[in-house]
C-alpha cells in the first residue's frame, strides 16, 4: 500500500508527527519495534501511566498516545524497518510487506552513550536505560545491592524513581568532575531554559538521603562469574548490580546507513544528521526529527515531529508557503524553549575521555566480536583511517548489534592513535539490512 508519509518510530517526535499530518489530511504509516507507542522516554505509557514510582512528568505522555491512536494513522507495532530505498520511498519491513511511502521521516530517538569500563561485560552490569525499559514495562527492580555509576539527568530521575519503587540504590558514584558546574553556568541557557532547571533540582531534592561519591574517576567492575564488587580512585564496594549511564546519543544507524549527510556535534560529541530548520535531510525524501536529529528532550522532539509533518505536508502540496511558515512560527518557539537549557547540561554533563576512548588496552570496545582497545589502537597504526577499515581488521562493528555500542568508540580510539580530531575520522558506515534477519525471513520474501 502506499502512504503520502511513513514514519519509522512511535516515540514523542513519532506520534506528534503523525497526529499533525493526519490533521492536514495525509495517508500515514507509522512503523516501530515496540508492542505500544511511547518511545523509550514514554514506555509502555498506556499500561503504566498510573504508576506513582515513574512520576508525573512520565504521564505527560498519555495524552500523546490518546491524540496517536486516535489519529487515524495506520499503525504496524512491533515491526523492524530493515531496509529504506529513499529514491522510491520503498520500506522494507519485518514482518509483513513492504511499504511505499512519497515521504520518510526518521523518528528513531537516542541510544545509551556505551561506558566501556573494564569489566562491563560481566553480567549484572546493565546500561540505566535497560533498567529502566524493565520497571516501566514490567514494574521489575534490580535485586541486591544495587550502584549507579555515571552522570546526566537520567541517573537521578532512575534513583529517585527507584527510590519511589521501594529499592533505592544503595550507592550513586557521580562522575561529573569538580568545578564543572561554573564551567557549565558559563555557557548561559540556564535562566532562559530555568523550568527544566528547577525540574532537575526537584530530582536533586528528590534524591536526598541515597549514598553519594561525587567526581569519581577510574570505576571497574569485578567479580567472578557476574559483578560481585567495584572499584574506582580511592574506594571500593559490594555490588550485584550495575547500572550505568554518560548520556544519550542520536541514533543515527538508518540516517548513515543512507548515506544523509552528517556534521560533528562538538557539544555532545557525537555526529548527527544535517537538517533544515523543518527537518528535511539532505536526500529530498527524507526527514528526521526527535533526538535522532541531536539529544533535545521529548517537549523538543515533540515540536520537531510537527514541524517535519508541516514540511510534508507543503512538500506535497497540502499546504501552502504561507500556512507553513504561519504554522511553523509558534513550534519553533517551543522547540527554541525546550532546548534553552541545552548548552547547560552539554557543558555538565560532557564525556570524559575514559569513557569516549577506554585508556586500558584489555578493555572489551566491541562486545560482539570481542576486540579491545588495545587491539583497535594497533590496527589504527597498521594504517586503520576509521571505523569502517578496523572492520577489515579486527570484524569491529561486524556482530549483531552492528556497531552501535561500539562504532563510536573505535572511532575515538583510532582519532587518539593518529592523534587526529574526532571529526577527522569518518563514523561507521552501516549497511542494510539495519537490524538482523533470519535465513527464513530472506526466504520468505
Amino acid at each position: 500500500m502506499s502512504y503520502d508519509l511513513a514514519i519509522v518510530g512511535a516515540g514523542p517526535a513519532g506520534m506528534a508527527a503523525a497526529v499533525e499530518a493526519r490533521a492536514l489530511g495525509l495517508a500515514v504509516l507509522v512503523v516501530d519495534e515496540q508492542a505500544a507507542p511511547g518511545g523509550q522516554v514514554f514506555r509502555a505509557i498506556e499500561a503504566a501511566h498510573a504508576d506513582p514510582a515513574l512520576g508525573a512528568d512520565y504521564s505527560n505522555g498519555l495524552a500523546l498516545a490518546q491524540s496517536f491512536r486516535r489519529s487515524g494513522a495506520t499503525y504496524r507495532p512491533g515491526t523492524t524497518l530493515w531496509h529504506l530505498e529513499p529514491e522510491t520511498g520503498t520500506l522494507s519491513l519485518s514482518p509483513g510487506a513492504p511499504a511505499q511511502a512519497r515521504r520518510v521521516l526518521l523518528a528513531t530517538g537516542a541510544q545509551e552513550r556505551p561506558v566501556p569500563i573494564p569489566g562491563w561485560t560481566l553480567p549484572g552490569v546493565m546500561g540505566m536505560g535497560a533498567a529502566q525499559i524493565m520497571l516501566k514495562t514490567a514494574g521489575a527492580v534490580p535485586r541486591g545491592r544495587t550502584v549507579l555509576a555515571g552522570q546526566g539527568p537520567l541517573l537521578w530521575l532512575l534513583a529517585v524513581q527507584l527510590k519511589r519503587a521501594g529499592a533505592p540504590p544503595a550507592l550513586i558514584l557521580e562522575t561529573t568532575p569538580k568545578g564543572r558546574l561554573r564551567a557549565a553556568l558559563a555557557q548561559g541557557g540556564w535562566f532562559a531554559g530555568r523550568g527544566q532547571l528547577l525540574k532537575g533540582l526537584g530530582l536533586l531534592a528528590a534524591a536526598r538521603g541515597l549514598p553519594v561519591v561525587r567526581a569519581v574517576t577510574g570505576l571497574r567492575a569485578e567479580g567472578e562469574g557476574r559483578v560481585q564488587r567495584l572499584r574506582w580512585d580511592g574506594g571500593e564496594t559490594a555490588c550485584d548490580t550495575l547500572l550505568l549511564h554518560e548520556g544519550v546519543v542520536p541514533a543515527t544507524h538508518v540516517p548513515l546507513a543512507l548515506g544523509l549527510e552528517h556534521a560533528w556535534d562538538q557539544a555532545q560529541q557525537c555526529w548527527r544528521p544535517v537538517l533544515g530548520a523543518h527537518g528535511a535531510s539532505s536526500h529530498p525524501n527524507v526527514a528526521v526529527a526527535g533526538d535522532g536529529a541531536g539529544i533535545g528532550g521529548w517537549p523538543a522532539a515533540v515540536a520537531g515531529g510537527q514541524l517535519a509533518a508541516l514540511d510534508a505536508a507543503h512538500r506535497l502540496g497540502r499546504l501552502t508557503a504561507e500556512g507553513l511558515a504561519q504554522r511553523a512560527a509558534p513550534l519553533l518557539r517551543m522547540q527554541a524553549e525546550a532546548l534553552a537549557l541545552r548548552p547547560f547540561l552539554d557543558a555538565l554533563y560532557a564525556p570524559s575521555a575514559a569513557v569516549l576512548a577506554p585508556p586500558e588496552d584489555a578493555t572489551l570496545v566491541c562486545r560482539c566480536e570481542e576486540v579491545t582497545a588495545g587491539q583497535v589502537r594497533a590496527a589504527a597504526r597498521l594504517g586503520a583511517q576509521g571505523p569502517n577499515q578496523a572492520k577489515a581488521f579486527l570484524r569491529s562493528g561486524m556482530g549483531a548489534c552492528q556497531g552501535r555500542m561500539c562504532g563510536a568508540t573505535v572511532a575515538r580510539l583510532i582519532a587518539e592513535t593518529r592523534g587526529v580530531a574526532p571529526e577527522e575520522v569518518s563514523p561507521l558506515r552501516p549497511r542494510a539490512p539495519y537490524k538482523p534477519l533470519t535465513i527464513g525471513q530472506l526466504a520468505g520474501l
